[in-house]
């Protein structure tokens, strides 16, 4: 008899020990081990941020933190800044936080399985399964939106997302091998990324080809199906640009909410209308600059508009801050909105 035909698992990675992406963080296919520190990092750097703008980053922080130890002993504010360009910010501080866990809980090290992994903060059910399965080695479901458009055409799925997220994930489970398990995550998501691609597919270098019922259907980039997206409400601000002898106040965002933490030019408040001169940080005459800087949230759609003022010693500065050299605003790590603003101001954070 003839040897069966080989599985979705086998013929992938056959594939990926030919065409893996060479990362910083990453092992080469049919390694043992990975460095853990090194895949939680870049795990929680590559949420919702793509591969280009993490790389740069992710080497210029190991560089600096290399690893858990290091990273427990810095400043709050340190990590912070390092992480400006990344966005959603929560997980700057989560970083610092699991750092300090892992050294103070775990002696320095990791652990190697799902549940224990999924205690520390920051980590999640993907990010639990990822570090399980590529640095450990454990048979782990790793569903990301790599994974999910893969899984997705596979096997023809109906159901829109994000209901039909479950089913992927238990489907994820069915070809998911117990042995090179990190290596098959990775080699799905390198299969996503660069083949199974949300537009024009390359189907025909595609290694799984001929087990798509989504390449059968002729019609593999219907999957998978989305379900009717939501309007992201709108909000709207104002930013507040004040330079005294050519420095600019900064001040430090709450701890929670939206850029908790961050570095940050004063803003008012963000409400449904347009706040005008609401939490200004001082009494001076403002001249709204023209123009005005968008920036897309998650979960909302921000509107500002910039205003300039000037202040000197006698200015009485109504918030906490710090006066900052406007010349060296890249060192402050604004985040991407206020980035916007120093560059409406001919600055270059």
């Amino acid at each position: 008899m003839p040897p069966p035909p080989p599985s979705i698992a086998e013929r992938l990675l056959a594939w990926y020990d030919v065409h893996a992406r060479t990362l910083p963080w990453r092992s080469p296919p049919g390694a043992n081990a990975a460095d853990p520190y090194r895949v939680w990092l870049s795990e929680v750097m590559l949420q919702q941020t793509t591969v280009a703008a993490v790389a740069p980053q992710f080497e210029r922080w190991v560089a600096r933190w290399p690893d858990f130890a290091s990273l427990a002993a810095a400043k709050e504010a340190d990590v912070m800044a390092a992480w400006a360009g990344l966005g959603y910010y929560a997980r700057a501080r989560n970083l610092r936080a699991c750092a300090v866990a892992v050294v103070r809980d775990h002696r320095g090290r990791l652990p190697d399985n799902e549940a224990a992994l999924r205690t520390l903060p920051g980590i999640g059910d993907y990010t639990a399964a990822a570090i399980a399965s590529i640095a450990f080695g454990a048979k782990a479901t790793v569903v990301d939106a790599n994974v999910e458009r893969v899984v997705a055409r596979l096997f023809a799925l109906e159901a829109p997302l994000p209901g039909a997220r479950p089913e992927i994930r238990r489907l994820t489970g069915t070809i998911t091998p117990d042995a090179r398990a990190g290596d098959f995550a990775q080699a799905m998501m390198d299969l996503g990324s660069g083949i199974c691609t949300s537009r024009k597919p390359k189907c025909l270098l595609c290694p799984l080809r001929e087990s798509c019922a989504g390449f059968a259907s002729g019609t593999p980039d219907a999957y998978p199906l989305q379900a009717a997206k939501k309007l992201r409400p709108v909000r709207h601000g104002t930013i507040f640009w004040l330079e005294r002898e050519r420095k600019l106040l900064l001040v430090r965002r709450p701890a929670k909410g939206l850029l908790g933490g961050m570095r940050a030019l004063p803003s008012g408040p963000w409400v449904e209308a347009p706040p005008g001169l609401e939490g200004a940080p001082a009494d001076v005459a403002w001249s709204a600059v023209e123009g005005g800087v968008t920036h897309v949230f998650t979960h909302l759609r921000l509107e500002c508009v910039v205003v300039r003022g000037v202040a000197d010693a006698a200015t009485n500065v109504m918030v906490d801050g710090e006066w900052w050299p406007v010349d060296d605003l890249e060192s402050a790590g604004l985040p991407g909105l206020f980035v916007k603003a120093a560059a409406m101001m001919g600055a270059r954070p």
